[in-house]
């Protein structure tokens, strides 16, 4: 919310330097995130009328203006700006002035003597336009003090607002706050209801239920659209960052700033009738106010003339309906539409509207009489006009109703540890706006209805503490013997996992819990993916229901700034649907593209494969004691023989592999991909450490090869063999593979260790072979394995 300074003192009277101000403003939560100041040095300037313009002889971009500069008399100027012309009133810097860090003086510019400058608003720190001379009012007052016409110095005071505080996107809303912090209170509005003096309406039609439940209208007639926005209210909407366009328009912007209501202005004669309020029809469409044109769907309220569109409820107007300078009769509307109708429809278009801004967070119902009684007032005081009657539709059933709320003395004292005066309490709420009933043990209070953000106890609390002042607040550790939690021994912390990645090489890296559908499209992944019904934009509109699509997409960002070897990680929350709310589940995921080893001199290049992610992912499984099971799989993001499906104790708990050559090729990327995504839980269980006496007796290892089809895993074999070998097995390690000449075609030759040791005795080569054997007979019998001779 932009203002300026001048605008929040006609509230709320008050002797605090700016400085001050801006403090207070920061200390009751709403945070000053800029204060620029105008108009602070402009001794010099004045209002100059342009009386004469020739052509420069010497420059084709110049011109001679002959300018009245009032009691100094009449002043030759050489001006470069595009709009200077005769009867031009602008700002003029007299000789000696000074403008930034430039000094005026009298100077001959291509040999014509120019006496002063005359000035843009940026020039002059205004306002960032400079495209040509500040254009003045043709009634401006010459050769008197700029300063003092446009009611200058003055500040440009911007506060960064939380969510909850809608009530303060109005100048009036802060002004209850700063009369509440500092003591003082808000200046009444002028917002008399103003007489009928005709018999023009419209009628209303309310067809949206909750979505729209009051519509506020009046119609004037005979109003001069020409009419130029009077200074006071072009400056104060310049200086709250809204650039003035036509007066009619100009007010609505003034109102809506000032008192936090939205309106629309119509042009009536382009109007049939009645004005309605529905859901918008698949297909419909509406020329909008800013040149483009939207297609609606019923998501949207449509405010409507006879059934047709003319308008985007809450969020812009039409083209078609517009107020022009040729327009003599205007339909004014404010209404009140509910936030869960208007938010995310802004952004569904690519858009966004001060009025969608607002409807979003919540306006106070009840403004939208008193918005268009102010603008009526405005638009009589400057424009003329006869104004009918105002016409409402209301529906009471839908409209918020203000709930009394239990403010208890003993409460208040026990959450803020410091004890606030009967007194001082009565008067910060009523000074906020709210209704105070006193009662034994506290108060009754009622919140007006623009404070939606009131609603308990601790509302209240809140309240009486940001502006009591925090800093009244005496600052005490809490009490109490801290109880220490031991970390359970049956899970294994994240932060050894971490340790292990990063010692393996990879980097640790955040993405967003919100990605593109587009990506998810592209993974086949749309339908498990959990749209949000309010996205920040179109490219967060879906919580994410995998790491990889955004890990893969940070590491084809690090890829397409030639970093040949990526090696990313990943620990972090992804979202499904569930039956009462989503449901979230904690992962863990990895990508890595370029060389198994960073290039060197000691070790041969070659190129990442799924083997090494494996071992990757079994160091992971080492740190909880335990071995990971593959099975192949071939998810559709997957290459269909380069990908595993990841179990632990026959239950699957991830995915690991390449992704599949069109993936990589739909996003973007020239390298192979290699990754795994597990979910973490069961990644981290550990039995319980039982410590356990190591042998006093020799291991014998003994060496077989066996040729196999070449269907059948290492992980079946190995199964096979820790079944057949009984206890007395301590590991199998497959160490060579071979086909070629000497194995048939299909076949495959595994070589693997047995290590094997008993706890009791030292195992004679009877025992030995009697393993062996049992070991090849099961190995034939299961899966046609034959000894290599």
């Amino acid at each position: 919310m932009k203002f300026p300074e001048s605008w929040l003192r006609q509230h709320v009277k008050t002797t605090a330097t700016r400085e001050e101000l801006a403090a207070t403003l920061t200390a009751i939560g709403l945070e000053v995130e800029e204060m620029t100041v105008l108009g602070d040095a402009l001794d010099g300037v004045v209002v100059a009328r342009i009386v004469e313009c020739a052509k420069h002889p010497e420059a084709d971009k110049l011109q001679v203006c002959q300018v009245d500069a009032g009691t100094h008399g009449m002043l030759q100027i050489v001006c470069g700006a595009p709009n200077a012309r005769p009867g031009l009133v602008a700002p003029l810097a007299t000789i000696g002035t000074q403008v930034g860090e430039l000094t005026i003086k009298a100077a001959r510019l291509r040999g014509v003597e120019s006496n002063g400058m005359l000035c843009s608003a940026k020039e002059l720190g205004l306002d960032a336009d400079a495209s040509g001379l500040l254009e003045l009012p043709a009634d401006a007052p010459v050769g008197a003090p700029l300063a003092g016409y446009l009611g200058l110095p003055d500040a440009s005071i911007e506060l960064k607002l939380t969510p909850n505080r809608a009530d303060c996107f109005g100048v009036r809303g802060i002004a209850f706050d700063v009369a509440a912090a500092l003591g003082s209170s808000v200046e009444p509005l002028d917002a008399a209801p103003v007489a009928a003096a005709s018999e023009a309406t419209m009628a209303i039609a309310l067809q949206a239920g909750e979505a729209a439940p009051r519509f506020v209208g009046r119609v004037l007639e005979g109003v001069d659209a020409t009419a130029a926005t009077p200074t006071w209210m072009a400056e104060r909407l310049r200086r709250s960052g809204v650039r003035p366009l036509t007066f009619l328009v100009d007010v609505t912007q003034y109102v809506m700033l000032e008192l936090g209501q939205p309106m629309h202005a119509y042009d009536r004669d382009l109007l049939v009738g009645p004005i309605g309020v529905r859901l918008a029809r698949e297909g419909e469409r509406l020329a909008l106010l800013n040149g483009t044109e939207a297609t609606l769907d019923p998501q949207f309220l449509a405010i409507t003339d006879a059934d047709r569109v003319v308008g985007l409820a809450g969020i812009m107007g039409g083209a078609d309906t517009k107020v022009t300078d040729a327009t003599r009769n205007v339909f004014l509307e404010a209404a009140h539409f509910a936030p869960a109708a208007i938010i995310g429809r802004s952004r569904k278009l690519g858009l966004h509207t001060d009025a969608g801004h607002r409807f979003e967070r919540g306006v106070d119902p009840e403004l939208p009489r008193i918005a268009v009684e102010r603008a009526t007032r405005l638009i009589l005081g400057i424009a003329g006009g006869t104004p009918g009657p105002v016409i409402e539709a209301v529906l009471p059933q839908h409209l918020p109703q203000p709930q009394a709320i239990q403010l208890r003395r003993e409460r208040l004292a026990r959450v803020l540890g410091v004890q606030v005066a009967d007194a001082e309490v009565e008067r910060i709420l009523r000074a906020l706006g709210l209704g105070v009933e006193t009662k034994a043990d506290g108060w009754r209070v009622t919140a007006p209805t623009r404070r939606f953000d009131l609603a308990i106890e601790e509302d209240l609390i809140e309240e009486i503490a940001r502006i009591h002042g925090y800093d009244a607040i005496p600052t005490s550790l809490p009490g109490g013997a801290t109880r220490l939690v031991a970390a359970s021994e049956t899970r294994v912390p994240e932060h050894d996992l971490r340790e292990q990645l990063v010692a393996r090489d990879f980097l640790e890296a955040i993405s967003y819990a919100f990605v593109d559908a587009a990506w998810l499209d592209a993974w086949q992944m749309r339908d498990v993916g959990l749209p949000l019904a309010n996205p920040l934009s179109a490219e967060l509109g879906v919580m994410r229901p995998a790491l990889l699509p955004g890990l893969v997409a940070a590491l084809g960002r690090n890829t397409a700034r030639q970093q040949p070897r990526v090696r990313l990680f990943e620990i972090g929350k992804v979202f499904a649907g569930g039956n009462d709310a989503p449901v979230e589940t904690l992962r863990i995921a990895a990508v890595a593209c370029g060389g198994a080893t960073a290039e060197q001199w000691g070790v041969g290049a070659r190129a990442l494969d799924f083997h090494d992610l494996k071992g990757d992912l079994e160091a992971l499984a080492a740190q909880a004691g335990t071995t990971l099971a593959f099975q192949p799989s071939a998810p559709p993001h997957a290459h269909p023989g380069r990908s595993a499906e990841v179990l632990r104790d026959g239950a699957r708990i991830g995915w690991i592999g390449q992704l599949h050559p069109r993936l990589q090729q739909a996003l973007g990327l020239d390298v192979d991909v290699l990754a795994f995504e597990l979910d973490l839980a069961p990644l981290l269980a550990r039995p319980l450490p039982r410590a356990g006496a190591l042998s006093r007796f020799p291991s014998v290892r003994r060496d077989l090869a066996f040729v196999v089809p070449e269907a059948v895993s290492w992980a079946a074999l190995e199964a096979g063999v820790r079944a057949a070998a009984g206890a007395s097995l301590r590991e199998v390690r497959l160490f060579d593979r071979y086909v070629g000449k000497g194995v048939e075609t299909g076949f495959k030759s595994l070589a693997m260790a047995l290590i094997l040791q008993d706890d009791s005795r030292t195992l004679t080569d009877r025992d030995v072979d009697a393993v062996v054997a049992s070991v090849v007979a099961a190995l034939e019998q299961e899966h046609g394995a034959a000894i290599r001779r």
